[in-house]
């Protein structure tokens, strides 16, 4: 017996129930329902579902229950009559799904929107479906997408990236798999990540060599001076200072915007949380401490007789450090490396961002922001939790 399909859209004001009686009609009358879409936007309900019936009832029973239940349930009802074949070529998809997240600081416009949408339909992705995940204000949304397997991601990602900048609005593009929401581990750089300085050129600046070191480090961070020249150099010039300075330096350190209340959001959910640090053990402990890190990972400075003799004590933690640090730790928590996300803004974090599942170049230099695969360059890193699909409270965002 042949098959007929019935496309069927309902709309008007949402209430509680409406499914649940319009599927309760779709039930008793035997029709196979093939696929189901549906939205709420500012009260207003979209609501559409693929029947599959019998081709010998023309008189489409199910379809005169359905108009009479939405006529009293105070909604539009509109229905087309599909063939076989129009059909089949909705329902089959061989594209992969992303999800692509857009955020605000304070609200979203028509013309980032815009933006976004003409981009994604110049390389032929389509938007399957829109969600506003903070109702309460519209600052963020999740279009879920399927992207052609000839597309190449680090192409649109460029053109992303400039619509974020153009807009100064945050955008994520990330593969809608299992791992999506399935975060476990957290790893943060610390110097213009975490906190909002480079330690190191905060002692520089009191030891008066902030010039020198300051150059050195912007090179470094930059990807334009090997990391452990750079600061075999830089530690160097601090020979003789004082372990009293770097306590009250510590005491002034300001945190990144936002960054304590994610802490605390992520570890309340089970999260664990490491920082990993080019920086020294001295402050990343402290912070370990203070934000109540799982781990922290930082070079040591050697003090003798409560001064910097000028070296490091142990391995360097580099680049290559920071990435082989994060798969320990995961291969320790039994996680996959899809679960971890990485969190940096400097040249000698990016083989960490690029081992974890989801590395976010936050606030991060130029070089970082065009080689890593995602960045997050405008809100406050509560704005992050979006990606992990924990929207902030409004307090927090």
């Amino acid at each position: 017996m042949s098959k007929e399909y019935i496309l069927v859209t309902v709309s008007g004001p949402d209430k509680t129930g409406i499914t649940g009686k319009l599927m309760s009609i779709v039930a008793k009358s035997g029709a196979v329902l093939a696929d189901m879409g549906q939205a709420v936007t500012h009260g207003l309900l979209s609501l559409s579902f693929l029947l599959e019936i019998d081709s010998d009832r023309k008189d489409y029973p199910v379809i005169k229950d359905l108009l009479f239940e939405t006529k009293k349930l105070g909604l539009a009802l509109d229905f087309n009559i599909l063939d076989n074949r129009e059909s089949d070529t909705r329902m089959v998809d061989v594209s992969e799904r992303f999800i692509l997240h857009c955020v605000a600081s304070e609200f979203l416009t028509s013309g980032f929107v815009k933006d976004v949408a003409q981009i994604l339909a110049e390389f032929g992705i389509n938007i399957h479906r829109i969600d506003n995940v903070s109702p309460t204000h519209f600052k963020s949304l999740e279009l879920t997408t399927t992207v052609p397997a000839s597309v190449d991601l680090n192409t649109v990602k460029k053109e992303l990236l400039k619509i974020s900048n153009t807009h100064q609005m945050d955008l994520v593009f990330l593969k809608d798999n299992v791992f999506r929401r399935n975060k476990r581990l957290i790893v943060f750089d610390m110097d213009s990540t975490l906190i909002q300085a480079e330690v190191i050129d905060e002692l520089a600046t009191v030891y008066q060599v902030g010039d020198k070191i300051k150059a050195i480090t912007a090179a470094a961070m930059n990807g334009k001076m090997d990391f452990d020249q750079a600061l075999t150099e830089r530690v160097a010039m601090l020979k003789g200072l004082e372990e009293s300075t770097m306590r009250n330096i510590l005491e002034n350190l300001p945190m990144t915007n936002g960054a304590e209340e994610f802490i605390k959001t992520v570890k309340s959910l089970g999260y664990k949380t490491a920082l990993i640090s080019g920086g020294f053990s001295y402050f990343a402990n402290a912070f370990k401490e203070k934000l109540g890190l799982d781990y922290a990972f930082a070079n040591e400075l050697e003090i003798v007789n409560g001064k910097l003799t000028g070296k490091i004590q142990g391995t360097i933690i580099n680049a290559n450090q920071k990435a082989i640090i994060l798969k320990l730790l995961a291969q320790q928590m039994g996680i996959h490396l899809e679960q971890v996300v990485a969190i940096g803004d400097g040249a000698n974090d990016l083989p960490m961002l690029a081992a974890a599942g989801l590395g976010i170049a936050y606030h991060a230099k130029e070089v970082v922001k065009e080689r890593a695969r995602h960045h997050m360059g405008h809100g406050p890193m509560t704005t992050i939790l979006y990606f992990l699909g924990i929207p902030p409270t409004t307090s927090s965002s």
